[in-house]
């Protein structure tokens, strides 16, 4: 990233000559023919909803903070970049300056409907089952377990990607169902050892991994890394200093919208109003900080 912006963009579209393949919350994939590109905007969502204004800098951070992942994980696991050097596009792109640090071209792969999701701490949704059940996507816990609490080991929570409407968790069993037991072990292992690189590298850098996502695709029988990985889009991070068992913490992210939108009357059954600008500005520093703290801490 190669400094603070001050333009938002909600889409890619006025600036890319390509197709376009498709469109969602925050990412736009466009048909380079061999190859795909696939530019990250500010758009910013939640409860469902795209909300407006878009937030600036996040889709910066966001394709920055991938990028820099996939070069640091790229001996454990290989990934669909091929580069993000906005010169090698030519005239595929007008405004060469708003577009260079969103976009990547990458490896066209048959994407693996399963989201790999792996939890260093029990909170958010997985707290809620464990309450509700005592176990997470399948997985009998130990009785007792406080909100936050890490786990002695990581565990691997899939979810059956939906792509209208909720992903649904599933269980490692239900998954060896849809996609195979080879195929099933294989991104279990590999989510787990991408998640123990991650945690260690954020905790180096005072802040914890609490939990992630990863997409993967195969291309000739090869399982590689898509999308994003290890952005506050796809991952909770927590600050250690804000680190407590029982409460919710701030998460380095998207929180302030969240906190917001919570504290009004919507009824999120409905667009709501355009965010206030000290909530934009806030999310925004939050994005920024958390790229700060990873790739110059």
């Amino acid at each position: 990233m190669s400094g603070t912006k001050t333009i938002a963009i909600s889409s890619a579209e006025p600036f890319v000559k390509a197709p376009l393949l498709y469109k969602g919350k925050v990412r736009e994939l466009y048909d380079l023919g061999e190859h795909y590109l696939i530019a990250v905007t500010d758009r910013i969502s939640a409860f469902d909803y795209v909300l407006s204004p878009a937030v600036p800098d996040k889709g910066n951070v966001l394709n920055g903070l991938s990028k820099f992942w996939f070069e640091q994980t790229k001996q454990l696991m290989p990934n669909h970049l091929v580069h993000a050097d906005v010169e090698r596009l030519g005239d595929l792109v007008r405004e060469p300056e708003i577009m260079k640090d969103r976009f990547m071209v990458t490896r066209k792969a048959e994407r693996i409907d399963i989201e790999c999701v792996v939890r260093g701490y029990i909170t958010g949704g997985g707290w809620r089952q464990y309450q509700k059940t005592g176990e997470i996507n399948g997985h009998k816990l130990p009785a007792g377990m406080r909100k936050n609490e890490r786990f002695p080991q990581p565990i691997f929570t899939p979810a059956a990607k939906n792509d209208v409407g909720h992903d649904e968790d599933i269980s490692i069993e239900r998954m060896k169902e849809l996609v195979g037991a080879e195929l099933t072990e294989k991104l279990q292992a590999k989510s787990i050892e991408l998640y123990e690189f991650a945690r260690a590298f954020c905790e180096e850098r005072g802040i914890i991994l609490a939990d992630t996502k990863f997409e993967f695709g195969l291309i000739d029988g090869e399982i590689i890394l898509i999308d994003e990985i290890f952005t506050p889009d796809s991952s909770r991070f927590w600050a250690k200093e804000k680190y407590e068992l029982d409460i919710e913490i701030d998460g380095m992210d998207k929180e302030p919208v969240r906190t917001y939108l919570s504290g009004t009357d919507w009824d999120k059954n409905s667009q709501p109003s355009p965010l206030p600008a000290h909530v934009v500005e806030e999310t925004s520093r939050r994005y920024r900080d958390i790229y700060n703290r990873l790739v110059n801490g």
